[in-house]
């Protein structure tokens, strides 16, 4: 028997990165996977990977910031699988800038992509989280569900430059402590896990030191300058930054039957840095 054997799991992001590894991760121990990408053709890249791990998938397309998406994705799992067990709250990015220089489009956007996002998926599964442990407890079963939220350190520390995005990833530790106490009764598990400097798109860059991505019609500045990136890394005690499947590791350790008596907490991933 695999650890995940028989649960449904959702990812948002999941067409690459970090996410590609948590839906991959958890596809190999069983879990079926709802994939949800901007593109479809990443989308559909995670779906057959999974397949090729051997599990199951099915692709939920488009943006998590769109008003009706938490009811989409939930209902994508809902109508694929006939259920929710896990619940991982990836979808992001980055889109920086000092205070004095940051706009309302682009504080709005770190706000809604890391926080309202999530907020509206996990409301649209309150329902049928809340239905199917009444049963449950009815039946005398004692079933657990996981909801991970991915915060970062500018969320735990802070990081100059970072207002938006770290104020959004704050917000996400609260809203986990929050749920904590709301769905525990539900038997549900909420944590998250605070990402330090992990090797992905947002972090690589050209030599030069400038990189950018697409999201919904903007051009967003993203990388980071090798020169300071080799500077990051001599102070994390590891001695390098982590890679995305290191990071699909640490959700993967809040998904197992083994942290059914953990919640409400927020992991910090980092091979050991703090701010």
């Amino acid at each position: 028997m695999k650890k995940l054997d028989g649960k449904v799991a959702l990812i948002s992001g999941s067409g690459r990165g970090i996410g590609r590894e948590i839906a991959l991760k958890l596809a190999r121990e069983g879990a079926r996977i709802v994939v949800n990408d901007l593109d479809p053709a990443l989308a559909n890249e995670t779906v057959d990977a999974v397949k090729a791990a051997g599990s199951t998938a099915v692709a939920c397309v488009g943006s998590v910031t769109e008003a009706d998406f938490g009811t989409r994705f939930i209902g994508s799992a809902i109508d694929t699988f006939g259920g929710v067990d896990i619940i991982v709250n990836n979808a992001g990015y980055t889109w920086d800038n000092v205070i004095q220089k940051m706009t309302d489009e682009q504080w709005y956007a770190m706000i809604d992509v890391h926080m309202t996002a999530p907020f509206r998926i996990l409301r649209a599964a309150a329902d049928f989280i809340r239905q199917k442990a009444k049963e449950e407890a009815a039946a005398g079963q004692e079933t657990f569900r996981k909801v991970v939220n991915i915060s970062s350190l500018a969320g735990v520390g802070g990081n100059a430059g970072q207002m938006g995005y770290g104020a959004a990833k704050a917000g996400v530790n609260g809203m986990t402590r929050v749920l904590a106490k709301e769905w525990g009764r539900f038997k549900v598990n909420v944590n998250s896990v605070a990402f330090g400097l992990i090797r992905t798109r947002l972090t690589e860059a050209p030599a030069s030191g400038g990189g950018a991505i697409k999201v919904e019609g903007r051009e967003i500045k993203v990388g980071v300058n090798p020169d300071v990136l080799k500077t990051m890394e001599a102070g994390i005690p590891l001695g390098r930054g982590g890679t995305p499947e290191e990071a699909a590791g640490a959700v993967y350790l809040f998904c197992i039957p083994e942290s059914n008596y953990i919640s409400g907490q927020v992991v910090v991933c980092s091979g050991g840095f703090m701010f």
